[in-house]
């Protein structure tokens, strides 16, 4: 089964990111996304596609605590996202 990592460090491409996310999803049965290092710009449109990300089962990580506390993101150290990126076959950076 393949696994594919969307990470995201750039704040202006992180709805193109979700949106890979979504997409790839509907191929690839394992996607982490994990937002690096910023809080992210919600909005309505933003937060549509996060829920549909949650019910297709795709996973969403952060290393910043206010996307953890406002959004649901599960926390991840760099440390352990490094490990995450060992496991996955594919990385698309944003």
């Amino acid at each position: 089964m393949k696994k594919l990592a969307v990470i995201v460090r750039d704040k202006e491409q992180q709805y193109e990111a979700l949106r890979s996310s979504l997409g790839a999803l509907l191929e690839i049965p394992s996607v982490k996304m994990i937002v690096l290092d910023h809080e992210i710009d919600m909005h309505e449109a933003y937060e549509e596609n996060m829920e549909f990300l949650d019910e297709m089962e795709g996973e969403r990580y952060s290393n910043n605590k206010a996307n953890v506390e406002k959004y649901g993101f599960k926390y991840a150290t760099l440390d352990e996202i490094g490990e995450m990126l060992k496991e996955v076959d594919i990385v698309i950076p944003f």
